[in-house]
């Protein structure tokens, strides 16, 4: 469904955005109407987690959307209750998988277990449903899987040397690890998380893929 995948991806966040209430407007109507050909919904929480996966999926020779996998960034994790609400058991009733960080575990839990999909989570109950963890973030996870030195070589490739280097000379930054100026360095500008996202996956050494990512490509 790779024309339709993106109306449907649109036509859900827009159904979130409204509530579950929403539920006969043009929104719920329009993902209705394109739901048939999904085969499973991913919810991360935002571009950058869809861009590392979209990454490493056509590095696998595949191309989740044609595949009917629609990855769907949520805009955070305290949005997956709304998410879950349209397309979950209480809405479309889809199949789900996802992706989120440790410490936003519990709403994913609270959520999960609220429309039906679990009593008493765990983590492993929570990969068992197909909602990988990540330690910190995925950037973190994709910064300790290429090392400090690989991803300064991307920044290198990205024609951003110069401004990592200026920020590393900000006050605020001369004395925190590389790693951190790393990850602090993909937030300062719109859309530079998942620019990078994307670009250190497709450095990456296949066997080198973070636990998460890698759990989760294999899932869908």
């Amino acid at each position: 469904m790779n024309d339709g995948s993106g109306g449907f991806r649109q036509a859900l966040i827009a159904w979130a955005v409204r509530g579950a209430d929403a539920g006969t407007g043009e929104a719920a109507v329009r993902a209705r109407e394109l739901s048939d050909g999904v085969r499973t919904v991913v919810l991360v929480e935002g571009t950058s987690d869809r861009a590392a996966l979209a990454a490493l999926a056509a590095r696998h020779g595949r191309d989740l959307d044609a595949e009917g996998v629609v990855v769907v960034p949520m805009g955070g994790a305290t949005n997956i209750g709304r998410f879950l609400d349209v397309c979950g058991p209480p809405g479309l009733g889809l199949p789900l998988a996802g992706l989120c960080d440790l410490g936003e575990e519990r709403h994913f839990r609270r959520h999960l277990e609220r429309v039906g999909l679990g009593t008493g989570l765990t983590r492993d109950g929570l990969e068992a449903l197909g909602f990988e963890l990540c330690v910190a973030d995925l950037e973190d996870e994709l910064i300790r899987a290429l090392g400090a030195d690989g991803v300064v070589e991307v920044i290198d490739a990205q024609g951003e040397s110069r401004p990592f280097h200026t920020f590393q000379g900000q006050p605020a930054q001369r004395e925190r690890p590389v790693d951190h100026q790393l990850r602090r360095f993909m937030g300062t500008h719109a859309g530079r998380k998942t620019l990078y996202a994307h670009a250190m996956v497709d450095r990456l050494s296949l066997d080198r893929v973070p636990r998460p990512l890698d759990r989760l490509l294999a899932r869908v």
